[in-house]
């Protein structure tokens, strides 16, 4: 599977986020995306990387971003996960992996020795016509808002 890059087109999708809305590409038509693949509501990492984005969010607003949050996690544990963090985002419920596939972030991982499938942690900026402008392959959970500002 090929990993989108810089210069690609987003192909449209539809999934549901947290609430069991249907959420598309094309409802972002003309707004700036970033788009950020996690593996899993609610681990440590994640909890990380999405509360340093939510607490970014005004200065990633201020430069015309909006935010999807992916996993392919079920809607309820997205829903737990965006309420008890209160995140100003959709987190998109992917179950079926058609916005994980779209972007190309599924595949064979190594976690302390294991090998097994799962979400590749990356972040996609798309611009207002659905065409990547930047990945981010290497994610600071920490700090990714400040990665992310850096290169817009």
């Amino acid at each position: 599977m090929n990993t989108l890059k810089a210069g690609d087109t987003v192909p449209n999708f539809t999934v549901n986020d947290q609430d069991g809305n249907p959420v598309s590409l094309s409802d972002f038509k003309g707004e700036k995306l970033v788009v950020f693949f996690y593996p899993k509501a609610s681990t440590p990492g994640c909890t990380a990387e999405a509360c340093n984005l939510s607490d970014n969010y005004k200065d990633l607003k201020k430069h015309g971003y909006r935010i999807l949050g992916v996993s392919a996690d079920t809607e309820k544990r997205q829903n737990n996960f965006r309420n008890k963090y209160e995140f100003p985002f959709p987190l998109l419920a992917d179950t079926e992996k058609e916005v994980i596939n779209a972007f190309g972030v599924w595949g064979n991982k190594k976690f302390m020795g294991r090998e097994y499938e799962g979400i590749y942690r990356k972040t996609f900026l798309v611009d207002e016509n659905g065409v990547v402008e930047h990945v981010i392959d290497k994610v600071k959970t920490k700090d990714h808002a400040a990665q992310i500002l850096e290169i817009i």
